[in-house]
């Protein structure tokens, strides 16, 4: 039986919401569990898939069965018009058939996001990748106010998961307080999966 592992599922068009990824993948292994990290191919409106099956770089192409044997999810997105980005929509959309099934019922999950403006978005765009995630029956997990950086932050965070400004360029990297707030996110996701499992043993 293969270990089990949080599934770190994003979409990033200029890079950022990647490296919250990669920052939230740190925090899952702090908290002792595989972190695997798998992004969604673009999406054009004459066909649906416009890359390669490998991508050149950076992280691979998820699968359903990625999500199906994942033990929690943590979900991003850039925000396009206070919602997330289509190509992780269009993922999403796909996932029926493990709706039908029940595969994601009482699995842990949690999201993050990365806009150009402080207020463009963030937590609509949150609650819009919350939305099938509580379909599939999945545990919503936030960031209580217990990690202090939710209040002192000067950037992104929210207690509806990670959020990072990146400016109108795109070039802003992450300051301190929401680098902890993805790692946050990671360790509570990988303590809930620990727990659940434990206590279905």
């Amino acid at each position: 039986m293969s270990l089990p592992y949080i599934l770190v599922l994003y979409y990033s068009r200029h890079g950022a919401t990647a490296e919250m990824a990669r920052q939230i993948a740190r925090g899952v292994e702090l908290g002792g569990v595989e972190a695997r990290l798998r992004t969604v191919p673009a999406v054009s409106s004459e066909c649906a898939q416009v890359a390669a099956e490998i991508p050149a770089e950076g992280a691979l192409y998820a699968s359903l069965d990625d999500l199906k044997h994942c033990a929690g999810l943590a979900l991003g997105s850039p925000t396009r018009f206070g919602n997330m980005a289509a190509p992780l929509k269009f993922f999403l959309d796909g996932t029926s058939s493990l709706w039908l099934s029940g595969a994601l019922v009482g699995k842990p999950a949690g999201v993050f996001t990365s806009t150009a403006s402080l207020h463009g978005g963030q937590e609509s765009t949150l609650l819009s990748m919350l939305l099938p995630l509580l379909h599939h029956g999945m545990l919503v997990s936030g960031l209580p106010y217990s990690e202090s950086a939710l209040l002192e932050t000067r950037g992104g965070g929210t207690p509806y998961g990670p959020s990072h400004h990146a400016g109108a360029d795109g070039k802003r990297a992450l300051d301190s307080h929401e680098a902890h707030l993805c790692r946050a996110l990671g360790q509570r996701l990988a303590s809930l999966a620990l727990a659940l499992e434990k206590s279905r043993g």
